[in-house]
């Protein structure tokens, strides 16, 4: 074959590959070394909690809890395990890869402790709670029936882009959905796990700060209690360390009629299912 042709077939070999393999711009990635023991796992929310030190450069020694790249690693470890992994963080996502496991001591009764929580099933109605609003208005989720609820939690000091932010982000896509869209009857609601921090002022802040129009979202906040009662309700498992809160991730609707629709664990919902899920709410209730 001619030299010419041998290298236009390479060409197009090269193309094929970059375009079946990824030749797209690859995600900015920020690695950090991290050391530590497990203190929780946690199958439903696909996240292992992890006490470990300090990472140079990144944050303070705490408790933490991370997504997996390798999702085999959660049938392998145990409560009590030290870790060595390196942690990765994109602008939106963050992991734990190269993970390399030490088996100590472990405490037996401790390793379905992440799988006892109780959750309300579909079809429950939801306790009327109580909270207030970025503006210190009191509200009650009752205030909303005829309409769908859209609720998570968040707090506005949260580090980790795969937790909170990507929460408000998924949301602040819904909201534009929302807008463009009238026949849809549908309230967001954020509350926050950090009611101590997160004021009414502050939240008001965080949100002009993502754009959001209280016509169609609120932030909420209460006392300890309050928050406790209604994040416990929903299956949220969550504790402070220093000024951050430790926490899973829980994504609740809300039907019109108050009762419980659809209980999303984790952050691997996209927000056109939650779209879709209200759209079929308030076409079957129209």
């Amino acid at each position: 074959m001619p030299i010419s042709r041998v290298r236009q077939v390479a060409v197009v070999v090269a193309l094929i590959l970059c375009a079946t393999a990824s030749c797209r711009r690859a995600e900015p990635q920020k690695r950090y070394e991290l050391k530590g023991k497990v203190v929780e796992i946690d199958k439903k929310g696909r996240t292992v909690t992890v006490a470990h030190d300090a990472i140079p450069g990144y944050m303070e020694g705490m408790t933490m809890p991370f997504m997996l790249k390798d999702e085999r690693l959660f049938g392998e470890l145990a409560e009590g395990d030290r870790l060595q992994a390196t942690l990765v963080v994109t602008e939106l996502r963050s992991w734990l890869e190269d993970v390399v496991v030490t088996r100590e001591t472990v405490d037996p009764s401790s390793l379905a402790k992440a799988e006892r929580w109780v959750e309300p099933n579909i079809g429950d109605e939801v306790p009327n709670f109580t909270l207030v609003n970025q503006d210190g208005k009191r509200f009650s989720l009752r205030q909303y029936r005829g309409q769908s609820i859209v609720l998570t939690f968040i707090y506005t000091r949260c580090p980790l882009p795969d937790y909170c932010p990507l929460m408000t982000d998924n949301f602040a896509e819904i909201q534009t959905a929302l807008k463009s869209d009238s026949r849809l009857k549908v309230r967001l609601l954020s509350i926050t796990l950090d009611p101590e921090y997160d004021t009414p002022k502050v939240l008001r802040e965080y949100a002009a700060a993502h754009s959001t129009d209280s016509a169609y979202w609120d932030f909420a906040t209460g006392t300890k209690e309050q928050v406790k009662e209604i994040a416990t309700y929903f299956g949220m498992q969550y504790w402070t360390e220093g000024d951050q809160v430790i926490h899973s991730l829980r994504t609740a609707i809300i039907g019109p009629d108050g009762r419980l629709v659809r209980l999303l664990r984790g952050n691997e919902w996209k927000p056109h299912d939650i779209i879709l899920d209200v759209q079929k709410i308030n076409f079957t209730a129209s």
